[in-house]
């Protein structure tokens, strides 16, 4: 076999590959449809388990830094009583001396 024999072979195998991939990629959107689709008829909440999920991507002190930046906002925002975030308020509020008025 030619060198330009072998060139057109081996072009041609990563071609059919490649295509090969190309239809498995587009197959996928389908498939996870299907998964979320069969999770919310077993009675789970599919818009949670899309947070889950892109939470358990993260970087761990990633998530808990946004976790503590939610907290707290919540806290200064008065809509929730979050666990840790009067810890994380007192890091972002300006500590006042003893018997100062604002």
């Amino acid at each position: 076999m030619t060198k330009s024999g072998f060139a057109k072979d081996h072009l041609r195998s990563f071609m059919e590959r490649m295509e090969r991939l190309e239809e498995k990629k587009e197959a996928l959107p389908a498939d996870i449809r299907e998964v979320y689709s069969e999770a919310k008829g077993t009675g789970f909440d599919t818009k949670t388990m899309r947070k889950v999920i892109r939470l358990r991507k993260m970087d761990v002190q990633k998530r808990q830094e946004e976790e503590m930046l939610l907290d707290t906002y919540l806290l200064a925002l008065g809509m929730a009583d979050a666990p840790g975030a009067a810890a994380a308020w007192s890091l972002w509020t300006p500590q006042m001396p003893e018997g100062a008025r604002p």
